[in-house]
């Protein structure tokens, strides 16, 4: 059985229930509950020989919230024997990262797992099973019986999804939907997450901070087990006695090439990317560095700043070590274009790119907004001793409450460790300050004594509900209306593209700009409140649901002047919403005020297998901004379940319109899905556009083949990409952009968007 999304957090609950692991009606630790404003936090605690500590009481704890320390108002010890808790059932989630692990360290785990089930599932302690194959699998929900746990286990799995799939991305997103399904289960549950090893990216460290904080929002604690154990390769080795693969480091350069113009104007730039700048010009490239060493033990190499004259590329030799030479700063030449020489086994080094040019589009995020611009730090960094692909493991354990297991071939030992701290934790509470939805907030547990290491999540969020009006009148009247055949009172530009998260699954982002001249605003604590709710529907072919969303838009301003100023323009809204390939009409009716709006617009998800090289549909936008380090990890939209669409460090915000002025910065977001970008050499990746007059089919520019090979992340086969169009240079009309996209084996995939210039 294939499960995601929310589909599969409602069948996790109804097994669960029939499975009678819901009996116990001890309420569930839950981070926070607006109703009972109470933070429940669990705490371990060891001594310096590893021992768990036993003997605390509430007057030893502290707890700061924002740096801010609150007053404890409730505390347990849940190993207590004569503890309220103590008979309370314990649950375990065994999740087998099976695209990450290779075929050995696979079996290794499995052996393990089987012996652990046996030592420990009993009376009160409930495992369930779970396999990541490129989609998520629920095996074997939470039972006692060993034999059923052993069998769900048993047998090296094999990959079932697109490949090396989408890795990273989807297994964030697997953690994300299971820790959603153990919502409702009562009390600290732990998820055993069995990998071997995870790399982030920009795009992939948003969703780990989401993921995260569905985490804290169900008490689940993640134990990342590495079970690649002490054989590890370490970063810059490659085997004891094993060759390396070195590659010439990247020159250094200013900002970006220009490409076929019209009459000396850039026709378009590939964009977002920081190193690269937003600048159409910048100094030269400098020399790139050269690879690692010999072996096993190769450095990194690391090219000169920009120049003015010098050409990029250098001398690739053995060694795995070797890494992109550096960028350079902004100056004003010409990119570097040099290329390197082959070396003794090592790649060619490559010419030049641009340095760090500065953002060229500044643009409003509607998600800064008033009405959304709460954010805290929830994520704790890597410790620095982490290799790239453990970092995010100790994030994902540091975050919840867990602990990594690794460096260690005893699987059997780690997971008995793991076991143990069902019961080893102290369960504190306090009262937190009010704080709006959407908003999150450090946390902090020290002791007064010294020598004690404490272990707890580090943060929460107050998090928007996932379904707002589920239950409520305005949910039954909204309902009517999409179901209604009249048309609304309120119309609105739509859009709806989407993006594949996996084999035949989709993300569908709904755009809209919402009319806000017919919101009333009224006083409620000192603000001026309004809220405009939002149902959204996509119907089968046959009339039955393929999926559904409900939103509640709250917005709160000092004064009737913000107000004002507000109903003036239209709104921009955005939601999303997973559903499978297939063809729907999608329907949407929305609030706003005492008038009522419907949209309704076909949509058609296309097949995909995840085996061949895709374009996805393409987003237009007029708003895109960069992300900071801290804005990408804080992002409140991901902990609505929201994905941005993020191209090397710009977020793109889709439009729900797709004409533009001559003056916009007209910008295109798509993603392409290379399969073959897992293999220990990927291929190299080139996009094409072309504007096409749609009247009279003339081409207006063709920029050529753009190398955004560079843009790869190895692992992933997900490569997002934004581009920008040449509005400012096109005559009023309606235009086609057609890109083409190719690799170096031959394969082609191609995609066109319509769009309008006033």
């Amino acid at each position: 059985m294939v499960l995601s999304g929310n589909r599969y957090f409602g069948i996790l609950c109804a097994l669960a229930a029939a499975s009678g692991a819901l009996a116990q009606q001890t309420p569930p630790s839950t981070v926070i509950r607006t109703e009972t404003r109470v933070v429940l936090v669990d705490v371990v605690v060891t001594d310096k020989k590893d021992n768990y500590v036993h003997d605390l009481t509430q007057k030893d704890f502290k707890v700061w919230e924002d740096d801010k320390q609150q007053s404890v108002t409730s505390f347990s010890f849940e190993a207590d024997p004569d503890g309220p808790n103590h008979d309370q059932k314990r649950y375990m989630l065994l999740l087998f990262d099976n695209l990450s692990m290779q075929l050995p360290d696979q079996t290794r785990a499995r052996e393990a797992a089987k012996q652990f089930i046996d030592k420990n599932a009993g009376t009160n302690h409930y495992m369930a099973v779970a396999n990541f194959s490129g989609s998520l699998q629920f095996v074997q929900n939470f039972t006692n019986d060993a034999d059923r746990l052993r069998n769900a286990v048993s047998g090296v799995k094999m990959s079932v999804g697109p490949g090396g799939g989408f890795g990273v991305r989807t297994s964030i997103l697997a953690l994300k939907s299971l820790a959603r399904g153990m919502s409702d289960v009562p009390g600290r549950k732990i998820l055993v997450f069995f990998t071997g090893g995870m790399r982030l990216n920009t795009e992939n460290q948003s969703e780990l901070t989401a993921a995260i904080a569905e985490c804290n929002h169900s008490n689940v604690a993640v134990y990342p087990v590495d079970v690649r154990g002490l054989f590890t390769n370490q970063p810059g080795m490659d085997g004891i006695g094993t060759p390396g693969r070195g590659r010439g480091g990247r020159g250094g350069g200013g900002g970006m090439a220009m490409l076929p113009a019209f009459g000396g104007v850039p026709l378009m730039t590939a964009f977002f990317d920081p190193q690269r700048g937003g600048t159409t010009t910048g100094g030269a490239g400098g020399t790139g560095g050269s690879g690692g060493g010999t072996g096993a033990t190769g450095g990194a190499g690391r090219g000169s700043s920009g120049g003015t004259g010098a050409t990029g590329g250098g001398t690739g030799t053995v060694g795995r070590g070797g890494s992109n030479g550096g960028f350079g700063g902004p100056g004003t030449g010409r990119a570097g274009t040099g290329s390197g020489t082959a070396g003794n086994g090592g790649n060619a080094g490559r010419g030049g790119f641009g340095g760090g040019g500065g953002n060229p589009f500044p643009g409003n995020n509607p998600r800064n907004g008033p009405f959304n611009n709460n954010r805290g730090i929830i994520v704790p960094p890597a410790p620095p001793f982490a290799s790239a692909d453990q970092s995010a493991l100790y994030m994902l354990a540091d975050g919840t409450g867990g602990k990594v297991m690794l460096n260690s071939n005893d699987l059997l030992g780690s997971l008995e460790k793991i076991g143990k701290e069902q019961n080893e934790y102290y369960l504190l509470g306090y009262t937190p300050p009010e704080s709006p939805e959407g908003s999150c907030h450090n946390l902090k547990v020290k002791l007064d004594k010294g020598g004690m290491t404490v272990r707890a999540r580090t943060g929460y969020c107050n998090v928007h509900k996932a379904d707002p009006l589920e239950g409520k009148p305005v949910e039954k009247t909204l309902e009517t209306e999409v179901l209604s055949n009249e048309p609304g009172k309120l119309s609105a530009p739509l859009q709806l593209p989407y993006f594949f998260t996996g084999a035949n699954t989709a993300r569908v982002d709904v755009a809209m700009e919402i009319p806000t001249s017919t919101v009333k605003f009224e006083k409620v604590k000192g603000k001026q409140h309004a809220e405009i709710n939002l149902l959204g529907i996509a119907y089968k072919q046959d009339g039955s649901v393929g999926a559904r969303f409900s939103d509640t838009v709250k917005l709160d301003f000092n004064d009737k002047k913000e107000a004002e100023e507000f109903a003036s323009k239209p709104m921009h809204y955005d939601n999303q919403f997973d559903i499978a390939s297939g063809k729907y009409n999608f329907k949407i009716a929305f609030q706003a005020g005492p008038e009522w709006g419907k949209l309704e617009k076909p949509l058609n998800v296309e097949e995909f297998d995840g085996k061949t090289v895709t374009i996805s549909p393409v987003a237009l936008s007029k708003d895109i901004h960069k992300i900071s380090d801290t804005e990408t990890n804080l992002d409140a939209v991901l902990l609505e379940g929201r994905t941005p669409l993020i191209a090397s460090g710009m977020e793109v915000v889709p439009s729900a319109s797709t004409r533009f002025k001559k003056t916009d910065t007209a910008v295109t977001y798509m993603e392409i899905y290379e399969p073959d970008n897992v293999d220990k050499e990927p291929p190299q990746l080139g996009v094409q556009l072309s504007v096409v007059d749609k009247k009279s089919g003339a081409v207006q520019g063709d920029s050529g083949l753009i190398d955004f090979t560079k843009l790869q992340q190895q692992g992933s086969p997900v490569v997002p990409i934004g581009l920008k169009l040449p509005v400012a240079q096109l005559a009023p009309g309606t235009y086609l952009a057609n890109y083409t996209v190719k690799d170096n084996r031959g394969r082609t995939a191609t995609r066109s968007v319509e769009f309008e210039v006033e």
